[in-house]
């Protein structure tokens, strides 16, 4: 496999993004082993000027933390009321600064959500 370049302008971006549509635009069954492995060589550049490019704040909440949590593990609001071993009532009560966390709950997300313990301290 190719080595993967660093792409450094929008133009340069735009670029990799139209090859690697043009290879994919062939379809999976009929690209060879060699374009295959030029889309993923593209799309590490790709990915790697998007993560400098675009750089998510981290939650300023802990609901905000939960929902990103959330979010990352590809759970409903009920899945996640399951998982922290609350109601899903509970569960939009809290997330919605209409109940305060109580202590097993903040327990929960640390343990199930591997919520740092100094964040969810500093934000109750």
């Amino acid at each position: 496999m190719g080595q993967v370049n660093k792409i450094n302008t929008e133009a340069s971006y735009q670029s990799v993004m139209a090859k690697i549509d043009g290879l994919m635009a062939k379809g999976s069954g009929n690209v060879s082993a060699d374009e295959l492995a030029e889309i993923r060589r593209l799309a590490l550049s790709a990915q790697a000027y998007e993560q400098e490019l675009y750089v998510v704040d981290a939650p300023s909440t802990l609901s905000g933390m939960i929902e990103m949590r959330m979010f990352e593990m590809k759970l409903r609001q009920v899945d996640l009321a399951k998982k922290l071993r609350v109601s899903p009532a509970k569960l939009s009560l809290i997330l919605n600064g209409k109940q305060k966390a109580d202590v097993d709950f903040l327990k929960a997300v640390h343990t199930e959500l591997k919520v740092d313990a100094n964040f969810i301290l500093e934000h109750v």
